[in-house]
């Protein structure tokens, strides 16, 4: 069983490339939508949670674990791989390939608060962005829209501008959508921005490197393919989300079992 966490319902994104590359996994995801975000939450607060809920999933049977969240990735990933003999795969902005990609240089990422004050961003900067200049920008009214389930409108196309308009009027010409939730927003974001403008998703790489760290023993077969998702919040709204954020794909919905 692969488990994945994530602050709310973004990592849903991670899972939808997970899921195309093997089809026949059992995923177990925890969506933490009831101290959602971990953006604005501290260090200490946003590990201590996450242990939580990775001992909750190991419980469970989890034998790799994916921490679909980038703020959760920055603040918990090496206190948990301290703890925990299995594999387990994070996340991080995607400032290497973006910086690849410019022809400015300039590379705009949206991210969240506890992304960006991160060490661990920054050591991405001073690594992979070398003469490249990082606009950064936090979006928290992405991941609040997302969690309603507003993936279009006025609203969205508001709350777009006012991150986005900035960082291509100071010549960004690659956005990074640092923030699981920001794909279910792709769509929007493509639509706001010039069509050169490159927008980059990690969510993909993610699943190609879950893909190489799976046990060499695990063995998919289609009657245990189940995709279970669990959150903190409540269920009503994650079945109201689930098919507008996944369309087509089943999975079990219950309220998680995890106490705060």
């Amino acid at each position: 069983m692969i488990g994945i966490l994530d602050s709310g319902v973004g990592g849903l994104s991670v899972l939808r490339e997970i899921r195309a590359l093997q089809p026949n996994a059992s995923l177990h995801y925890l969506g933490d939508s009831a101290h959602c975000p971990y953006g604005t939450k501290s260090p200490a607060e946003i590990c201590e949670r996450v242990t939580q809920i990775a001992d909750y999933l190991l419980g469970k049977g989890s034998s790799l674990l994916v921490i679909a969240c980038n703020s959760a990735t920055i603040h918990a990933v090496g206190p948990l791989r301290a703890i925990y003999p299995i594999p387990i795969v994070g996340m991080e902005p995607g400032v290497k390939p973006a910086a690849e990609k410019t022809k400015s240089g300039v590379v705009g990422v949206l991210a969240t608060e506890a992304s960006i004050a991160g060490e661990k961003f920054h050591q991405l900067v001073d690594t992979h962005a070398d003469g490249v200049r990082v606009i950064t920008r936090p979006c928290p009214r992405f991941v609040e829209l997302v969690e309603a389930g507003n993936l279009e409108g006025d609203g969205v196309n508001e709350a777009i501008d006012e991150a986005v308009a900035p960082m291509l009027e100071s010549g960004a010409d690659v956005l990074v959508l640092g923030c699981t939730h920001y794909p279910f927003l792709k769509k929007a974001i493509r639509n706001r921005v010039p069509e050169e403008v490159v927008l980059i998703d990690t969510g993909p790489a993610v699943a190609r490197r879950v893909v190489e760290v799976l046990p060499p023993t695990s063995d998919f077969s289609e009657e245990n393919a189940e995709i279970h998702i669990e959150t903190t919040g409540a269920v009503s709204v994650l079945e109201g989300l689930f098919p507008k954020l996944l369309p087509g794909l089943e999975a079990r919905l219950t309220k998680s079992g995890l106490a705060d």
